[in-house]
């Protein structure tokens, strides 16, 4: 079991940069995959990108390539998404996610995921 605490949120203009931080707690971080998403409110949690075990494999939504880059540390157990050319759209609560793994496949939807941080507010302003 692992459990994820996000941080790094805050309040950023257009354009801006903000990079995202979550913390695992929990034996053998190397063994999940990790997926962030992000909520904005009225509408669905929604894939923004993934990493895989090793984090030699990443993958991201359309609406974050050439934007944002997923990272991972696992001699710190915490995973990163450093997002610039921020955009008003951008705004949500951002969450990150783990599942555990055997392989590098990377999962893009919400249910494939097992553990979930308590997410961080995001606030793009124009």
């Amino acid at each position: 079991q692992v459990q994820l605490v996000e941080s790094g949120g805050g309040l950023v203009q257009a354009g801006g940069s903000l990079r995202l931080s979550c913390a695992a707690s929990g034996r053998a971080f190397s063994t999940y995959n990790m997926g962030w998403f992000r909520q904005a409110p009225g509408k669905e949690r929604g894939f923004v990108g993934a990493i895989s075990r090793s984090g030699d494999h990443t993958d991201y939504a359309d609406s974050a390539k050439g934007r944002f880059t997923i990272s991972r540390d696992n001699a710190k157990n915490t995973v990163y998404l450093q997002m610039n050319s921020l955009k008003p759209e951008d705004t949500a609560v951002y969450y990150c996610a783990a599942v555990w793994s055997l392989s590098g496949v990377l999962h893009v939807t919400a249910p494939s995921y097992s553990y979930w941080g308590q997410g961080t507010q995001v606030t793009v302003s124009s």
